[in-house]
């Protein structure tokens, strides 16, 4: 019977390879088309039939390497090297958006205006003076080369989900599963996190269809609260670390739904109508902007998301989904500051309300003291311990049945290699408990205070 990775891996593969090939033959059908569609046409289908090739690849590399035995050290490699890719596609996306919410703000708008134009910006940037001009609709004869910006959010969604394959769902019953959460199958729980990301498009893409999208702050509010509350059901199905993770592959859903689904056909439209010669509808520049302006806003709450999971501190505690809330409130106030400022409105009060977010946050994930051991705590016992819980992964020679390299290089041969990661010791198996990875282990609450108090002890 098949996984549901492996039956994820041969949709997309199914699905990639049926699209180039519906792209690259069925324009010989439409007798309407021109040239430059064509060409579009034929680049996607191209495109799609390389992301298909590479998929089988990576399926039948996937099961060759786990015939090899070297499956982890595969996905080592493929991790790196896609975390790298989706980083530097992220950037370039990221960046241009910040740079043309950058000059939507910063405009000219009053000043020797042309009837045409909606505003202008002059610039100087790397030794070099630029000179820009926003249109209010389209120009009266469009240049030959017009730069589109896609891809990068295109390749930055798909990077992204590739990782999201590589590091939770072919491990999902370490990253994925928590049975101090939800005791599920790591099956059922691929289709949850899968199914929040599709859902939250939907549910997302309905509100902007509707009368909701013309009223700012109650359309903002909205979509908090139902972000919120897909948050909180996450958190009482997933691991906290896999719940916070799909929070942020939901909103970069939307962000790429956004480019692919609206702006991209919107500017197709205004470019046809220019071609021809007919009046553009305004409208469709005004929704695209608009939903262009949303992915602005997600930005920042999705970076801070896609970091956190590197610090247990957010994520570990029963009350995770309030602080993914409190994060999305600060870090959207931080750019909507911006944004502010970039049109020279000081809203000086939107930087202390970010900074006590994030005070508020410091304090909702404080430690407790924990439990007080009156007696010393021996060497011995915490070898017994960290023998039965934690080595069978952090060794020079692991024996857990997926972790086949010590995580991080992170070892607990000797006791000197235990002194030296005392702290993140205390940080991940006793404060956080975090450690083991989805309890695999079954460390109990005893152990995780005799470990306290032995490095607690140690201290002093």
């Amino acid at each position: 019977m098949l996984s549901a990775i492996n039956i994820i891996l041969l949709l997309l593969c199914g699905v990639t390879f049926l699209g180039g090939y519906y792209l690259s033959k069925s324009w010989k059908r439409i007798n309407v088309i021109n040239n430059d569609d064509f060409s579009e046409i034929e680049t996607y289908g191209k495109s799609l039939y390389i992301i298909a090739t590479v998929l089988l690849i990576a399926f039948a590399g996937y099961h060759i390497s786990v015939w090899l035995h070297w499956e982890t050290h595969v996905l080592e490699w493929l991790t790196l090297l896609i975390r790298w890719a989706h980083v530097v596609l992220g950037i370039a996306w990221i960046g241009a958006s910040f740079y043309f919410i950058f000059l939507e703000n910063s405009l000219n708008r009053t000043e020797n205006l042309r009837d045409e134009l909606a505003g202008n910006l002059w610039a100087i940037h790397g030794g070099g003076f630029y000179y820009l001009e926003k249109f209010k609709v389209a120009p009266k004869e469009l240049p030959k080369t017009l730069h589109w910006f896609k891809y990068e959010a295109y390749f930055t969604w798909l990077t992204g989900f590739i990782l999201l394959l590589l590091v939770y769902y072919i491990n999902a019953k370490a990253y994925l599963v928590d049975p101090a959460v939800k005791d599920i199958s790591p099956d059922t729980a691929i289709y949850i996190g899968l199914g929040s990301m599709i859902s939250g498009w939907l549910i997302y893409d309905f509100l902007c269809r509707t009368s909701l999208i013309h009223k700012k702050t109650m359309f903002a509010v909205t979509g908090f609260l139902i972000l919120t509350a897909i948050s909180f059901l996450l958190s009482q199905y997933l691991s906290g670390r896999a719940a916070f993770m799909h929070v942020g592959a939901l909103l970069g859903t939307i962000m790429a739904g956004n480019v692919f689904f609206v702006i991209i056909p919107a500017q197709k439209a205004m470019v046809a109508a220019a071609k021809k010669g007919i009046p553009v509808n305004p409208e469709l520049g005004k929704f695209a902007g608009l939903r262009s302006l949303h992915n602005n806003y997600i930005t920042l709450p999705v970076i801070f998301v896609m970091i956190s999971n590197h610090f247990p501190v957010t994520y570990s505690g029963s009350s995770n989904w309030i602080i993914l809330g409190l994060l999305t409130l600060g870090s959207v106030a931080v750019r909507h500051y911006i944004n502010l400022h970039e049109k020279g409105i000081y809203a000086k009060w939107m930087l202390p309300f970010a900074v006590i977010s994030v005070f508020a946050l410091v304090i909702i994930t404080a430690p407790d003291k924990g439990k007080k051991y009156d007696r010393v705590v021996t060497d011995a016992e915490v070898r017994t311990i960290i023998n039965a819980r934690c080595i069978t992964c952090h060794s020079s020679h692991p024996t857990d049945s997926t972790q086949l390299i010590s995580p991080n290089g992170v070892m607990f041969d000797t006791q000197e290699q235990l002194k030296q990661h005392a702290d993140r010791i205390y940080v991940r198996a006793v404060q956080t408990k975090t450690m083991p990875q989805g309890n695999k282990t079954g460390i109990t609450e005893e152990e995780r205070t005799i470990l306290g108090a032995w490095i607690e002890q140690n201290k002093n």
